[in-house]
């Protein structure tokens, strides 16, 4: 019986999507001061790590105009990594500001729509991240193993 294979990955078009729906929700919310506008992607990143749906992602899936595997397809073992930093930017952002802890609040939510737009530009920080923990663990073992 000839199956199709199931293609692994996450459609590159996808991720970007994602990452533009963190970034003009950190933006409303700094430009209205309505702060309520970083749950949106709070919700969406957490439906994601908890229940393995990601409601921007999957919502958006039939606006793609090729087969999956025509896409270039990210791991999701490392976008599962950078959603769980994105998670922990907003709400820390989001507690901060609901907390009156407003420069906090600020700091958090700004760096997540840093990291969300170099993304997008090309340079992904949470990989960048990611790759030297795993460096730092594998050299550890090694020399572990050579003592």
């Amino acid at each position: 019986m000839n199956q199709k294979p199931t293609v692994q990955g996450i459609p590159r078009p996808l991720v970007k999507l994602n990452q533009a729906f963190i970034v003009i929700s950190v933006l409303l919310a700094l430009l209205t001061g309505l702060h309520w506008f970083l749950a949106l992607p709070l919700a969406a990143g957490l439906s994601g790590l908890i229940f393995g749906y990601n409601p921007v992602i999957r919502l958006s899936s039939p606006l793609l105009t090729k087969e999956r595997s025509a896409y270039v397809l990210e791991d999701p073992e490392q976008q599962q990594f950078n959603q769980k930093i994105a998670v922990l930017c907003l709400a820390a952002g989001l507690v901060s500001f609901l907390a009156g802890w407003t420069i906090a609040g600020y700091i958090f939510t700004i760096m997540v729509g840093i990291a969300a737009t170099v993304a997008i530009l090309g340079f992904c920080i949470g990989c960048f991240i990611h790759y030297q923990w795993r460096m730092y663990t594998y050299r550890r073992k090694q020399a572990e193993l050579h003592k």
